[in-house]
């Protein structure tokens, strides 16, 4: 699609250009979500050309990230089912479709891989066929590797999902879907506009801390980030306030103005529950401060994260065995877990 699309050269491009964590190009995996805007044009059989903008928004696929994927789909209008045509659907990616349905997202569906030799695109056709209610025929057959088939998905995509709707003269509101700490700029928050325009230098307020912060740069991404004017209704971009604490920009929460801001929230949104806990100690206590600020730095990239030093003293030990017996625990959701594991 990048390709196609234009906004990425050929000698550009690389294999999982989306994926900007060196973990997630190890392991071939999405933890954090990307986003994407992609020019395309369609010829009419009259021959007149319609210019049209995608705002493509790849999430993760594990089921431990579902409270963020809710998040990213509550920000679309379609979703694409994408399935490997030589493994066929899986557990977790049933799940996130049950959650594109609840959504009442169009959901299109996409056999990928059909170039293997192990694909078998007619049985896993008639499979996804019978779960979303469609008929085999209308299930698309791509290759991401050889480019077969994504023309006409991109068709797709554009003549069956809805365009964006909203008040573009309202109060703005938009959702957080994701946001990243970057050393040189601070905290991108990735938002989707709802309602009203964002524009920079204005004073924003996130709604579930009641924070105001000033917007240093407001801009898209495509699939570099590109400073813009401003984001309206329906577009997909990216804020940046300066702020150096990713936890202040928590993912499904409402950005809005400081002056004349919306009266209401968007719906979905919740504090991130910790779902895995662990304690973690240096085989070494001279090394404790390292651990701590490992941690901290961690933290920056993690909203979900959070820890507290512990220190333990035994009844039977020394003040000296004590101070080297502490430890730090830190709780984390399940969908931080692969990133925060690994960093560490």
């Amino acid at each position: 699609m990048l390709q196609l699309t234009g906004v990425v050269a050929d000698r550009d491009m690389r294999a999982q250009y989306l994926d900007k964590m060196d973990i997630e190009r190890e392991r071939g995996i999405t933890i954090k979500a990307q986003n994407v805007r992609l020019p395309w044009t369609i010829t009419e059989d009259d021959g007149t050309k319609t210019d049209y903008v995608i705002h493509l928004i790849d999430t993760p696929g594990h089921v431990d990230f579902t409270y963020e994927v809710s998040r990213a789909l509550e920000a679309c209008e379609g979703a694409i089912l994408l399935v490997d045509a030589a493994q066929g659907i899986e557990a977790q990616t049933l799940a996130n479709l049950y959650l594109a349905m609840e959504n009442d997202l169009t959901i299109i569906p996409v056999l990928n891989k059909i170039d293997l030799p192990a694909a078998d695109p007619d049985r896993y056709a008639a499979e996804i066929a019978h779960i979303v209610g469609c008929e085999p025929e209308d299930v698309l057959r791509v290759s991401g590797k050889t480019g077969v088939g994504v023309p006409e998905l991109i068709d797709a995509a554009i003549a069956q999902i809805p365009a964006p709707v909203g008040d573009a003269d309202g109060p703005a509101r938009a959702m957080i879907f994701d946001s990243v700490y970057d050393t040189y700029r601070g905290v991108v928050t990735y938002v989707r506009v709802v309602d009203g325009k964002i524009l920079p230098r204005e004073k924003i307020a996130m709604m579930s801390t009641g924070t105001t912060h000033e917007l240093l740069e407001v801009g898209i991404v495509s699939p570099e980030s590109k400073a813009s004017a401003g984001l309206g209704v329906g577009e997909v971009g990216y804020l940046i306030t300066g702020v150096k604490d990713v936890r202040q920009s928590k993912v499904g929460d409402t950005v809005t103005t400081a002056r004349g801001g919306a009266p209401e929230p968007l719906t979905g949104y919740r504090e991130p529950q910790p779902m895995v806990y662990s304690g973690l100690y240096p085989l070494d206590g001279s090394d404790y401060p390292v651990l701590r600020e490992a941690l901290e730095k961690l933290q920056l990239n993690d909203a979900a994260l959070t820890y507290e030093p512990e220190r333990r003293r035994w009844p039977w030990a020394s003040a000296s065995a004590a101070a080297s017996s502490a430890c730090c625990t830190w709780r984390s959701p399940a969908s931080a877990w692969n990133a925060s594991s690994a960093s560490t």
